[in-house]
């Protein structure tokens, strides 16, 4: 590995780089959300399980990773459709779920 970094086998772009932005942000929005506001006991919607917050964030990522993922396999890019379907199912998700 003379002359090259550890991680330039990851192939690093922009786009990789806000994306783990993003989720760290998310992480950290998150912790202060709950440190401020406590969300007590967790409540059950519509996909009939008990959850908190972050167990609503882990289902939007989640869920958002598979929509983009199936785009991606289906129609191919751009990928702005699944971005706006990705927000509505995030905000469905911490809305109802």
């Amino acid at each position: 590995m003379e002359g090259t970094s550890l991680i330039a086998w990851m192939a690093w772009t922009w786009q990789t780089a806000i994306f783990f932005v993003f989720v760290a942000s998310c992480l950290i929005a998150m912790t202060i959300w709950e440190l401020r506001v406590p969300g007590g006991g967790p409540r059950r919607g519509i996909l009939g399980l008990d959850t908190t917050r972050g167990d609503r964030l882990f289902i939007t990522l989640l869920g958002s990773a598979y929509i983009f993922l199936a785009w991606l396999g289906i129609m191919g890019t751009p990928l702005w459709a699944p971005f706006g379907i990705s927000l509505v199912y995030g905000f469905a998700v911490f809305r109802w779920a």
